[in-house]
């Protein structure tokens, strides 16, 4: 593809040869003159001074350099659409293989691709245009929206319901049972029935290895747009608002609640019954039990706000040095 024409379709201003042939996209330092690649975080601005690629892909006021650039209000998702552009995914045409096992009160769509091995049982209805990859497995009545994509060994269990657009990578699990028990007077513990479907909202992805378990009572909801990365937990009956991140290894305990444009970074950890704000940002392993208000950035475990976090940490690792002057001052 032309530079030129690249930077059509990307929506970005060129600064170079519009006629120059890119290939294909790579990372910054392994780039060479038929790939393009980006910058979007400062700590890699000098590489982008040194890079080989054909064409670096810029924020609109990034500095001048030698590479030809595509100057983007948003380089990262310019860099994003250009991945997609030149990576050619597996195409799936429609059609059922031999070995699937359909229940013949199962309602499938139009342009169905059902794999190997793949499970559909009673009463499950699914949209237009699904792909459903090897040894997948819908319970009963499960409802689902057009364009479900679920790669192979992905679960979806009885009763749960998803929208549009719904994306569940290898290994996902939605409305695996919540974790609840109650001990009776011998301390023996008694399984509580989990009756509450799992429900995701349209353009939810949920990546590898993760779970999102059904309620007790009610239902448990991920909101429209909510990406969930590989191997997190969503406890029973929890709400997650819309556009929320939930990065790698979080945990999410019973009844948490999140409002929209959550981000929870790696291995955050939420208390059952918290509710966080719109917009709120835990940094990764931070840790709470308590509700967060809107907009607020925290950390640590027990978390508490950034800002005063960061003053807290930089004291901590001088802890030995004062404690030795406070020793020294006690003697004199």
């Amino acid at each position: 593809m032309k530079l030129g024409e690249l930077a059509q379709v990307l929506g970005a201003e060129l600064q170079g040869n519009a006629d120059h042939i890119i290939t294909g996209v790579a990372g910054i330092e392994e780039a060479g003159p038929e790939h393009v690649t980006f910058v979007a975080n400062p700590r890699y601005s000098a590489l982008a001074r040194t890079t080989h690629a054909g064409a670096v892909i810029v924020s609109s006021d990034f500095p001048e350099i030698a590479a030809f650039t595509l100057r983007s209000a948003n380089p990262y998702l310019a860099f994003a659409q250009a991945v997609r552009l030149f990576y050619h995914e597996p195409e799936y045409t429609p059609g059922i293989h031999p070995t699937a096992v359909i229940h013949p009160t199962a309602k499938i769509g139009r342009d169905a691709h059902i794999g190997a091995y793949v499970v559909v049982s009673e009463g499950v209805v699914i949209g237009d245009n699904a792909t459903l990859l090897p040894h997948v497995v819908i319970y009963p009545y499960a409802v689902i929206g057009d364009h479900f994509f679920a790669h192979a060994h992905s679960i979806v269990r009885e009763h749960c319901h998803l929208g549009d657009h719904v994306v569940l990578q290898n290994g996902a699990i939605i409305g695996s049972d919540g974790f609840g028990f109650a001990k009776d007077e011998h301390g023996v513990w008694h399984k509580i029935v989990q009756s509450g479907p799992a429900v995701l909202e349209d353009s939810v992805e949920v990546q590898a290895n993760s779970c999102v378990d059904r309620a007790s009572v009610g239902e448990t909801r991920i909101g429209a747009g909510v990406k969930v990365d590989n191997l997190a937990q969503i406890g029973h009956g929890s709400k997650i608002g819309a556009n929320t991140l939930i990065c790698a290894q979080v945990g999410l305990a019973g009844s948490s609640e999140t409002g929209r444009n959550v981000i929870l970074a790696g291995q955050a950890g939420v208390a059952g019954h918290c509710k966080l704000g719109d917009g709120v940002i835990m940094t990764a392993q931070s840790g709470v039990s308590h509700d967060v208000p809107a907009g607020k950035m925290i950390s640590g475990s027990p978390a508490f706000d950034n800002r005063q976090w960061l003053r807290a940490t930089a004291i901590f690792a001088r802890l030995p040095e004062i404690m030795k002057q406070l020793q020294r001052r006690e003697k004199n």
